[in-house]
């Protein structure tokens, strides 16, 4: 190039960019515009028929054939309006995977998670994340652009047959997890649900039952929980429950729908109902409820015709109905749903072995040592013989039932048991702790069902170690009976602890459960529902290869005289939790001083941890807490340094909460320094009458713990007064 040629090109560059600053590109329009203008464009049917979701399987029991354009055997579709680009919704059950809704002898196979409860117990938000970004690949690549995923309903029951798939007792926690879970999902251009919206807490009478608590309490317990998952994920949608909340059917309540969710909260999603949780067309449709879905599974076509005669009345006013189409249009521009389209990819695609691997880190991180006397785990190098009894353990991990049934690569380790139909089957993931135990040791395994407890006992007591994998089966629909284990397996373990002291009992259950035997075995390690690679975790776990390092997301009671509701009465039409109000769980044992079995927060390691140099400020309206850990034991391992906090003065609605929390992996005599932040929302009192968080000047508890009976150092500091906004965000 000539320097006049050259001088012409820079001055031509100069000229061009001129201009451009005087005529600066006109910025692409947001999710917001683009639905605005996509709905302005479509006809009242067309509104309609987005607004209107069917069950994507064929339903006998109705008579309903599932449409055609469906993804076969999924949980729902709503169609598309291919004449102003809007692709169908096809939407997959759930939240440790791509779930099939049959009981098809040729189901879908895909990589099933931990259970909820077990990715809560990782306490881990990076491996939820990455969690639930494995699902949501396999779901897009299965063809499904809706994942109803996303569970994070406060346990207020151990015993609901859906704790499985939540996030445990604290707000704090389950919301930051359960959100993180939703962000990994989306990740992939799909939507997350976050459900069951509100305080579905029971399974017992669900689509009747009313849940009874007043709205200071809810603001500080399940709402916030919810209020966290939304703030962290930015889920699609939102799935309101079954259950009345004081009264008034979920989906049809203008409290929680209106009023918290797209006022308080500025919520700009869409409101699914749950699967058969639709009552009212008029009623549902002012209250907030912006689809419909799974239909049969509700007595009317709420959302279809009737709906379009209440438009066309003025009884759902024409501005509402385009407000709920432009919400479901809206959440599929902001996630990518609709620039980014989905299709059936060949099952080929799916990496089985790299899924399977996300799946395993989870359950190895989730697994809680609740017990280890005399360092009987790991299993140590000269144990020559094991008795391995119970729990199908030669075959495979039990996984939890309903909806959320994922049916692992490899097919069904254990055929033919639990029930037939829903919420069967009882799916047994074929990964085999004892096969994966032979592989690591050199001891000789010798397996027993259990199910001949003399037999049992006599082969423990001639093995240097007895193993016994005690499971108990959940699903959705039902309750729990008692926190007692099922029939026979409480006396199978005190029977093999008494033939062999030196017993190791691995639960593979729901949530919490009774422990009986506890005093009389040797270690216990929580297992969860382990997912996919759950044998293999297990065995890792159990030989060492993995340092356990999970704590427990929720307290486990002593029995059922310690809850706040001792049974689950059947014929009562009311959940009455104003009886604990805010205080879930350990904030419960708290407040009452009741001692439970395991508190929240508890987790033994295999290692050991020295805690020290906390220090802590508030600065700007923000609470900063900083300490020092160090591993002080022989192995690498993985800390979970917990900070409570409380108000000297009290009027809490119990005595500490979970202010903030870190995980840290350390090797042998390795030390680290930590600062967390403290939600200023969890130092406060919300008040109803001026939907503020308040916080009182005075002095406050800060504590640095390994559970939540279990603290290593304590401070106070002093705080001024100060308030926060009913989103959360500090008033100047």
């Amino acid at each position: 190039m000539t320097l006049r040629a050259a001088s012409a090109g820079a001055g031509l560059l100069a000229l061009l960019s001129t201009l451009a600053l005087a005529c600066p590109a006109q910025a692409a329009p947001g999710s917001d515009e683009r639905a605005a203008r996509l709905v302005e464009g479509m006809t009242l049917e067309e509104k309609i028929q987005t607004v209107f979701g069917y069950f994507a399987t064929d339903f006998k029991p109705k008579n309903h054939i599932a449409p055609k354009e469906a993804r076969r055997d999924s949980a729902g579709y709503v169609p598309g309006v291919a004449r102003v680009g809007l692709p169908p919704q096809w939407q997959a059950d759930a939240g440790v995977g791509v779930a099939t809704q049959s009981s098809s002898k040729q189901p879908y196979e895909r990589t099933a998670l931990p259970s909820g409860l077990a990715t809560a117990a990782t306490w881990n938000p990076a491996l939820a994340y990455a969690a639930g970004a494995m699902i949501g690949k396999e779901a897009r690549q299965s063809g499904y652009n809706v994942m109803l995923a996303g569970g994070v309903n406060l346990m207020r029951d151990p015993r609901n047959g859906r704790n499985f798939e939540y996030a445990g007792e604290d707000p704090l926690l389950a919301g930051v997890m359960a959100g993180e879970q939703i962000r990994g999902i989306q990740s992939n251009h799909i939507i997350a649900t976050v459900k069951h919206f509100a305080y579905n807490g029971q399974e017992t009478k669900r689509f009747t039952v009313s849940s009874e608590l007043g709205d200071a309490a809810a603001r500080m317990s399940d709402l916030l929980a919810f209020q966290i998952a939304i703030e962290r994920g930015d889920p699609g949608s939102v799935m309101c429950a079954y259950n009345r909340v004081n009264g008034v059917y979920s989906c049809e309540n203008p409290y929680l729908l209106n009023e918290v969710l797209k006022r308080d909260w500025g919520y700009k999603g869409y409101v699914m109902s749950d699967w058969g949780a639709v009552h009212s067309t008029i009623p549902s449709a002012n209250a907030g409820l912006d689809q419909q879905s799974g239909w049969p599974f509700d007595h009317s076509a709420y959302f279809s015709d009737a709906l379009r005669e209440a438009v066309t009345n003025g009884h759902v006013p024409q501005q509402r109905l385009d407000d709920m189409v432009r919400r479901i249009v809206r959440a599929m521009f902001e996630h990518g749903v609709m620039d980014h389209p989905v299709a059936i990819e060949p099952e080929a695609s799916i990496d089985f072995s790299a899924h399977a691997a996300v799946t395993q880190a989870g359950s190895e991180e989730a697994m809680v040592l609740l017990k280890n006397s005399g360092a009987l785990l790991p299993l140590g190098a000269g144990t020559r013989s094991i008795a391995i009894i119970g729990g199908h353990a030669d075959k495979g991990v039990l996984s939890g039932g309903g909806s959320s049934q994922v049916h692992a690569h490899g097919g069904m380790a254990v055929p033919n048991e639990g029930p037939a139909e829903f919420p069967g089957p009882m799916v047994y993931h074929p990964s085999s702790p004892m096969q994966a135990l032979a592989a690591r040791s050199k001891a000789r395994l010798a397996y027993l069902d259990g199910k001949d407890i003399a037999a049992a006992a006599t082969l423990a007591a001639a093995s240097d170690i007895a193993i016994v994998f005690a499971t108990q089966w959940t699903a959705e629909s039902v309750d729990a009976a008692s926190l007692s284990l099922p029939a026979g397996r409480d006396e199978l373990i005190a029977a093999v602890a008494r033939a062999n002291p030196r017993t190791v009992v691995v639960l593979e259950t729901g949530g919490p459960v009774a422990m009986p035997w506890l005093a009389d075995v040797g270690a216990v390690l929580q297992a969860w529902y382990p997912g996919t690679r759950g044998g293999v975790a297990i065995a890792r776990v159990l030989s060492g290869e993995v340092n356990p390092s999970g704590h427990l997301p929720a307290t486990f009671p002593a029995s059922e005289s310690q809850l706040p509701r001792p049974a689950i009465e059947a014929d009562q039409p009311r959940a009455d939790y104003n009886i604990e109000g805010a205080a879930v769980g350990y904030k419960w044992h708290d407040l009452t001083g009741r001692k439970p079995l395991f508190a929240f927060g508890h987790g033994l390691s295999y290692t050991s941890f020295a805690y020290s140099g906390l220090t802590a400020q508030f600065k700007d309206g923000v609470l900063s807490v900083t300490f020092s850990l160090k591993n002080t034991g022989a192995r690498a391992g993985k800390a979970v340094p917990q900070i409570y906090v409380a108000p000297l003065a009290g009027g809490w609605e119990a005595p500490q909460r979970l202010g903030a929390w870190d995980k840290v992996a350390l090797q042998p005599g390795a030390g680290a320094t930590t600062t967390v932040t403290v939600d200023p929302r969890l130092l406060g009192v919300y008040d109803s009458a001026s939907k503020t968080w308040r916080v009182a000047e005075g002095g406050y508890l800060v504590t640095l713990a390994s559970a939540a009976d279990a603290p290593a150092a304590a401070m106070q500091l002093h705080l001024p007064a100060f308030t926060v906004d009913v989103r959360g965000q500090l008033r100047r």
